[in-house]
């Protein structure tokens, strides 16, 4: 089981914070699982619509879609940080 985190934008969106997942049989990365969280209902379409301003961490590091999700501990999904 992998636990998945959600920020700001993508939590309200969700309607949850984190959850623990089994990750399905053919996601192997970041993109992969950006495709298949949006299948899940719309409340994660909705989240997971902008895929191209998506950040991701797994175990706490900063990570590209790219990224081998195997083995993850912990994935987090955030929209991109603005502020002064």
């Amino acid at each position: 089981m992998t636990k998945v985190l959600y920020f700001a934008w993508m939590r309200e969106k969700t309607g949850i914070g984190e959850e623990q997942i089994e990750l399905p049989e053919g996601v192997e990365t970041i993109a992969d699982l950006i495709a298949w969280q949006k299948q899940r209902g719309p409340e994660f379409a909705a989240a997971f619509e902008r895929d191209d301003v998506i950040r991701a961490a797994i175990d706490q590091e900063h990570v590209a879609h790219d990224a081998p999700v195997r083995g993850a501990r912990e994935i987090a999904f955030f929209p991109p940080v603005t502020g002064g």
